[in-house]
């Protein structure tokens, strides 16, 4: 048979070409499958497989609380004290249950609603997949009177299940405690972030009123001195909603809480209306966070804007012949936290992303309707101030299309012309291009000079951009430095933003090493996380690191990025005659200096900007970009002491 050849592979296809990949054979070498990606979120993956499980002993009414140790080997420690994996032979498999759970993929208790009602975990991979990308495993059960250990390496048994009996003192111990080491080989980075974990188990806190997370971490003392964190929370998310407005004007004292149950779905819900000119709702299911939403967020905001409509036309906010609130209109300035907690979850991706069970629209629909309903005929003077607030957006609302047309429409005039400040590169291939945004004409120009020309576009700001934490969305389009922005970078804005439009890959801050620099920096984050986050969430967003000083010595040029960079240069130097200059501006430099230190791909140094944590970065823009001067003077006191390298 004639078989023709492209690039050394062949055309002809047969069964010998289709491979079978057995057991966690799979799982290794597509671990992005199940864990997401081979990164620090993926590694941060493996443990919070392993922290639901303890959650769903929560959930099923076996279990207090639940700890989590990072130990200095790089190895993890999770424990909690529910009803401990069953350790009797399987009828199926023929193994122990131990066993059975750890090295079989789709194996769990968790398919059917016996021994767990209401569960995060519904795919039966999670704790097989953390020992298939473990060197090492060990399963420790207490259960019966008895402490039964196994332990695995790859997804495989090394050891047999053995018991032993537990001290007199002991015999009312149960739990389960897993002890794994990620392999390396597997992971790009093995660096635990701890300040990131311990805000994902804060957040599993609050969504499990009353039980107890601990999290110590081992290593690198230096870098997380305050390395143990205990959450437990009995108002539940009702703390959570008062924790995200503690730096914002809030328009009635306390959250409104609504519990309720539908068939077998438990619905809870803490919201609260601020004078913030966005809302911030996060959604979990199962204790799962769904930032994509789903039916449960749909079904929320359907019920959200039902109910206030019904209440103004019936108070006469809303007179006859005028048009309804739209959903922005009565969302504007509300913080929220939905939960759900259902029987037979239906997620997207093991990632759980997004909640698409159908029934659980009209379930939370109806259950926030008609507790909503009742707190707003309960609470006139409160309704009266979410009233006007949804008054104040939808004339806000209403100006800002006002100002987005006649945006539209100067530009219709121009030609839809790109901004005269922005000196554009000649590559028209987004995915090749980078757009550097200057703080001033004069670093702008050194930034022209220096630049690659092919791919390669400068946009110079003059002086600080608006602030837009505290301005509205029509003072915002008519700030000029803003809508070159917006202009340049071609995506649009807030709900009309369109990642196809990209005109570059990167967008990249550099401003100058100073106070003003700094400033100007995080007016210009704040602006991207308010108004284009998913430039965040796709990193496209980057800030350029320039040196602060350049040291000379004969003919040799060297730079330091910072004071303790600075001194070790210098002492290497001991002895020998030196220059040292210190770089404020980016004009300071030449051309060709900006262009080895900060713009050469080759050598340059970039922060790719992201978020931690959606909720966690939507409290630190509030506190420290917005209205309420008090907890932020409070902040700037309690930190004063650690600021380093004052630039005054």
């Amino acid at each position: 048979m004639a078989t023709k050849q492209v690039n050394n592979v062949t055309d002809q296809y047969t069964s010998s070409d289709i491979e079978v990949l057995e057991g966690m054979e799979a799982v290794r070498r597509r671990p992005g499958m199940y864990i997401g990606s081979t990164d620090r979120r993926g590694l941060h993956h493996l443990i919070y497989e392993l922290v639901d499980n303890g959650v769903d002993e929560f959930m099923a009414g076996h279990c207090s609380q639940v700890s989590i140790v990072l130990n200095q080997d790089g190895s993890v420690v999770v424990q909690d004290d529910g009803r401990g994996i069953p350790v009797d032979v399987h009828k199926k498999t023929g193994i122990s249950g131990v066993e059975t759970v750890m090295t079989t993929l789709h194996a769990g208790g968790k398919f059917d609603s016996k021994a767990y009602a209401v569960t995060g975990g519904l795919h039966g991979v999670g704790a097989s997949v953390v020992n298939a990308l473990a060197t090492h495993l060990k399963v420790d059960v207490y259960r019966d009177g008895k402490h039964y250990s196994q332990e695995f390496s790859i997804g495989k048994r090394t050891t047999d299940l053995e018991s032993e009996p537990l001290d007199d003192s002991d015999q009312d111990r149960v739990g389960t405690v897993v002890t794994f080491t990620p392999d390396s080989k597997i992971f790009s980075e093995m660096e635990y972030d701890f300040d990131e974990l311990a805000q994902r188990f804060k957040e599993m806190a609050y969504l499990n009123k009353g039980l107890m997370i601990s999290f110590r971490s081992d290593c690198h003392p230096h870098l997380y001195p305050n390395n143990e964190v205990k959450y437990s929370f009995d108002g539940g998310i009702a703390e959570m909603v008062r924790d995200l407005n503690q730096t914002r004007n809030r328009l009635h004292p306390e959250p409104i809480v609504i519990e309720n149950q539908v068939e077998t779905t438990i619905i809870e819900a803490a919201l609260q209306y601020t004078d913030d000119m966005r809302d911030s709702v996060f959604c979990f299911a199962n204790s799962i966070h769904t930032p994509e939403g789903g039916t449960h967020l749909t079904g929320f905001r359907s019920a959200l804007t039902r109910v206030i409509n019904d209440y103004a036309r019936k108070q006469k906010f809303i007179k006859a012949g005028e048009p309804n609130f739209s959903g922005e209109d009565t969302r504007e300035g509300i913080t929220a936290v939905l939960s759900v907690k259902l029987t037979e979850p239906q997620f997207e991706g093991q990632t759980k992303s997004k909640l698409g069970n159908p029934e659980v629209r009209n379930q939370v629909e109806g259950a926030i309707a008609h507790d909503l309903q009742i707190f707003l005929e309960d609470h006139p003077q409160e309704s009266k101030s979410i009233l006007e607030k949804v008054i104040k957006s939808q004339k806000a609302r209403e100006a800002a299309r006002k100002a987005r047309e006649e945006v539209l429409r100067k530009n219709a005039m121009d030609g839809g012309s790109l901004p005269g400040k922005l000196a554009d590169c000649s590559d028209r291939n987004p995915e090749n291009c980078e757009l550097y945004i200057v703080e001033g004409d004069s670093a702008g120009g050194t930034a022209k000079m220096g630049r690659d020309r092919s791919n390669q576009a400068i946009l110079p700001l003059r002086g600080k951009i608006l602030n837009v934490e505290k301005a509205g969305e029509e003072r915002m389009l008519l700030h000029e430095e803003i809508r070159a922005l917006v202009i340049a970078i071609g995506t649009g804005i807030a709900e009309n933003f369109d990642l196809e439009k990209l005109r570059y890959n990167r967008i990249i801050i550099m401003t100058d090493a100073d106070v003003d620099g700094s400033h100007i920096r995080t007016l210009l984050l704040t602006f991207f996380f308010r108004k284009m986050q998913p430039l965040i969430d796709n990193g496209h967003l980057y800030i350029a690191l320039p040196p602060l000083y350049g040291i000379t010595s004969g003919r040799k040029q060297m730079w330091a990025f910072d004071e303790p960079e600075r001194e070790e240069i210098l002492s290497n130097l001991s002895g020998k005659r030196v220059n040292v200059q210190r770089y404020k501006g980016l004009g300071e430099m030449s051309a060709t200096q900006l262009w080895d230190t900060t713009m050469d791909p080759k050598s340059r140094t970039l922060l790719q900007v992201s978020q931690r944590n959606t909720y966690e970065s939507e409290g630190i823009f509030s506190l420290l970009m917005g209205e309420v001067v008090e907890p932020r003077r409070n902040f700037i006191q309690a930190h004063a002491l650690e600021v380093q390298n004052l630039d005054v």
